[in-house]
């Protein structure tokens, strides 16, 4: 994977979605990097909230962009358009 990849996957511990999310990534050969929140964290927790709005994981985001969860990313790759954040 890449040294800087431009995709960041917010994950926490024993989240089978987080999981789900970091395999698509990477059997697409995507490079990202990952960043894990623990659970009792909740400095980190409402700052992932102040910058995407959501308060569940995965939080996948491309550059500042949000992409969401693993539904979004898997909805992505159902059309064909995970190549577009390739790294």
């Amino acid at each position: 994977m890449s040294s800087n990849p431009s995709v960041v996957v917010y994950t926490m511990h024993y989240c089978p979605y987080c999981m789900r999310a970091k395999k698509l990534l990477s059997d697409r050969g995507i490079a990202f990097k990952e960043i894990l929140v623990e659970e009792d964290d909740d400095a980190q927790w409402e700052r992932l909230y102040q910058k995407s709005g959501m308060r569940t994981m995965p939080q996948i985001f491309f550059g500042e962009r949000l992409i969401g969860g693993y539904s979004e990313l898997a909805q992505l790759d159902q059309r064909d358009q995970l190549a577009s954040i390739k790294v």
